[in-house]
């Protein structure tokens, strides 16, 4: 039976296959971003710590971005999504974080919850073409071609990454801390 703690987060499995655990491990994070982004107004999404220009709302679009970069772009081999097929990528690249500005809540929880979704499907489909060790449909540059499960262990760390700091920005808006 899952564990669901305080915050509303289902605890990874203790005893599960690879890939159950790998995408235990991915939800748990996604969860504790909702957590950290939880209530919180466009103030509060906008809140910056020191000389850093990150914000929550900021890691909300940057996460859709990289959900949809990973799953659905380099995994399955699709065309970018809205509204990262109309980006300039030349003229900002880091646009999915400054432009995040420019959204409201409403617009910011959408975008990275569609990504989920999005992502959670192409994992699902993956998994049946080939599992854990499917490849991505998109090679790098240098020729070497990731698996899912590269592509799972990546995105769990891009989390725990950027979870951290959520942890710091949620607690600079209102005081709220743990992990």
């Amino acid at each position: 039976m899952a564990h669901v703690d305080d915050q509303g987060r289902t605890e990874p499995p203790a005893s599960a296959g690879e890939g159950e655990t790998l995408l235990g491990f991915l939800d748990f994070h996604r969860q504790t971003l909702e957590w950290k982004t939880r209530d919180l107004d466009a103030a509060g999404l906008a809140i910056t710590v020191g000389p850093s220009t990150m914000t929550l709302g900021g890691l909300l679009k940057h996460l859709a971005y990289v959900e949809d970069s990973w799953f659905g772009e380099a995994l399955l081999g699709r065309e970018p999504n809205p509204p990262w097929d109309t980006v300039d990528w030349s003229q900002d690249v880091d646009w999915d974080w400054h432009s995040a500005a420019e959204d409201s809540p409403q617009e910011l929880r959408s975008l990275w919850s569609a990504a989920v979704g999005r992502s959670t499907a192409a994992v699902a489909q993956a998994m049946a073409q080939g599992g854990l060790d499917r490849p991505a449909k998109r090679s790098w540059s240098d020729g070497r071609t990731p698996s899912l499960r590269w592509i799972l262990v990546h995105m769990i760390e891009e989390y725990a990454r950027h979870n951290g700091h959520a942890d710091v920005l949620r607690e600079a808006v209102d005081g709220q801390v743990g992990e």
